[in-house]
């Protein structure tokens, strides 16, 4: 490491940034702050300059030159460490990126509860940054692309992101190679929900492929003699197997497996001399149902193989309802009679509102009276609307014993009510245990929200025991949800299999702040695909005669 002056400014730059997210003492942090400026501007390096002459160079007092020496001396600053230490790395993070000083990341620490640039980023989607002081529509849309540029640049992609950028690439070039076969694969084909490249296999030659990526302006990454990969301006990894005609599908097919899966298929079937011309019939050829590329990620699932057919799992077409919603009423950007007109738009039969519980002052969570008010509105709507159906719901607080926010006569008015957490994320397993048995016990919980709180490649979850809970849903006759939102997708489709064993119903839902995110329903479909999901064990694919059935059957159950 080179301990040249902009080292030193860089240290001193970060130190003032974070003693300010910190709330220290404004006249020090701007001490360090000043330092780092004049530090840059001189012309002879720190390193070649006298320890005893550092204090006489302008702008540098006793603090900050014996700060500089120690730099020098140990290659870092305890102090800066020390803050390091007990700063979230998420919110190092965000001074990366453009619109947010340190007075504002402070803001977002403290106030919002956030600590990654992911959290920020939904957090932008749900429209809440705008609300806090010294924010605004203007700054949320600023730092909401600011946040989604800087992602683009590191790696690692939710598949909802990428979508449609590979499909694009897979569009332009079968046109540049017309007669070449090109067949998307790897983790895209299996639908997973982060993507660190996409994947072809293709019957062009890597010559070929090198010559079209290098006038097109790609680098060139790999290039080895049946396969390569390419990095354009997006920084996403394109990798693309060259085979010859005839071994297309068995490559495809080689490339579409998890490690797990293929080496537990190359184990139990045996590889004919000749290879096939579809996937179909390799999986025939080995005795077995056709396993879609997306379920091939356990060992387990080639031994279903044997006798179960694959091909009833659900659908994006089978969701008839859309649950789980926001409307303006709290932090959302539609009104319910826009979200109501734009579900029958789009064929769907009916609608439920589930703006935030009372607690979610962030997000404008509805009070009592106000609950009054909205539900005397979806009358008034579905009198206007009819046959299509608006029920009412809430999104209710999971509070820190376990307790829902509202007392049991206000959830008593609602058709269904969605328990989630949304506070006081970070819990040891047993506090979030507590939280959640307690709220699954409630009788008027009748659909768990977002199982761990996650939000992929941002921020992990609480810890859970997943059998536990998936055991209390069904004792208690509650619905687990599928949270559609690609950086959600919780509860995680792993766990999809054992709740279907036990008997629980999924529900598949968007929690959509607007008429636009009704489509991420499609990711909920896509994950939920991987664990073979059954549209009659989705809640959200009833019909809305079957779902005021499902309704009513429950709260006979409850007596409630």
């Amino acid at each position: 490491m080179v301990t040249d002056n902009y080292y030193i400014a860089d240290q001193f730059s970060l130190l003032s940034k974070l003693m300010d997210i910190h709330g220290e003492n404004s006249f020090k942090s701007k001490t360090y702050s000043v330092a780092a400026f004049n530090i840059e501007k001189l012309t002879a390096q720190l390193s070649e300059t006298p320890s005893e002459k550092i204090f006489d160079l302008k702008g540098i007092g006793e603090s900050v030159g014996k700060k500089i020496i120690e730099i020098l001396k140990e290659g870092h600053l305890k102090l800066l460490e020390d803050y390091v230490q007990k700063t979230p790395p998420g919110l190092i993070e965000m001074l990366s990126i453009k619109g947010l000083g340190p007075k504002k990341i402070a803001t977002i620490w403290k106030e919002m509860e956030i600590e990654s640039i992911g959290e920020l980023l939904y957090a932008c989607h749900e429209n809440r940054l705008a609300r806090f002081k010294g924010f605004g529509e203007k700054t949320q849309k600023n730092v909401e692309d600011s946040i989604s540029f800087y992602l683009k640049s590191q790696g690692s992609h939710l598949y909802a992101e990428i979508e449609s950028y590979a499909w694009s690439i897979d569009t332009v070039i079968k046109k540049a190679f017309p007669s070449q076969q090109f067949e998307l694969s790897g983790n895209f084909r299996r639908q997973t929900e982060i993507i660190e490249k996409l994947e072809w296999v293709t019957t062009a030659s890597v010559n070929d492929l090198n010559i079209y990526f290098e006038k097109n302006s790609y680098q060139v990454e790999e290039s080895l003699a049946n396969s390569a990969s390419y990095k354009g301006t997006e920084n996403i990894l394109l990798q693309f197997y060259s085979v010859p005609d005839n071994q297309l599908h068995e490559k495809l097919f080689e490339t579409s497996c998890s490690e797990e899966f293929l080496e537990t298929w190359n184990k139990l079937v045996k590889k004919g001399p000749e290879p096939h011309s579809s996937e179909q019939k390799i999986f025939s050829a080995a005795g077995l149902n056709f396993i879609p590329p997306y379920m091939r990620e356990t060992a387990a699932v080639i031994e279903k193989a044997k006798e179960k057919d694959f091909s009833s799992i659900i659908q994006p077409s089978d969701i008839k309802g859309i649950i789980h919603n926001h409307s303006t009423w709290s932090d959302g950007s539609h009104t319910i009679e826009a979200m109501a007109q734009g579900c029958i738009d789009k064929g769907y039969e009916y609608l439920v509102i589930s703006d935030h519980s009372k607690s979610a002052f962030y997000a404008k969570g509805l009070f009592e009276e106000q609950i009054q008010a909205q539900q005397l509105q979806i009358d008034e709507l579905n009198n206007k609307l009819q046959p299509f159906k608006i029920f009412k719901s809430i999104e209710c607080d999971i509070l820190n014993d376990g307790s829902l926010d509202y007392p049991d006569k206000i959830l008593a008015t609602f058709d269904l009510v969605v328990a989630s957490i949304h506070s006081n994320l970070k819990m040891s397993e047993e506090k979030a245990m507590m939280r959640l048995l307690n709220a699954i016990s409630n009788p008027y919980t009748t659909i768990l929200g977002h199982m761990t709180g996650r939000l992929l490649l941002s921020r992990p979850g609480y810890p859970v025991d997943y059998e536990k809970i998936i055991d209390a849903c069904f004792k208690n006759n509650v619905t687990i949800e599928i949270n559609a939102n690609p950086r959600r997708l919780d509860m995680d489709w792993r766990w999809v299999e054992y709740a279907l064993e036990k008997g629980v119903i999924l529900s598949i839902d968007p929690d959509a702040h607007s008429v636009e995110e009704f489509e991420v329903c499609k990711y909920g479909v896509l994950v939920a695909q991987k664990a073979g999901l059954p549209k009659e064990k989705n809640l959200s694919s009833f019909s809305l005669k079957e779902f005021e059935s499902f309704l009513q059957n429950r709260r006979a159950i409850k007596k409630i």
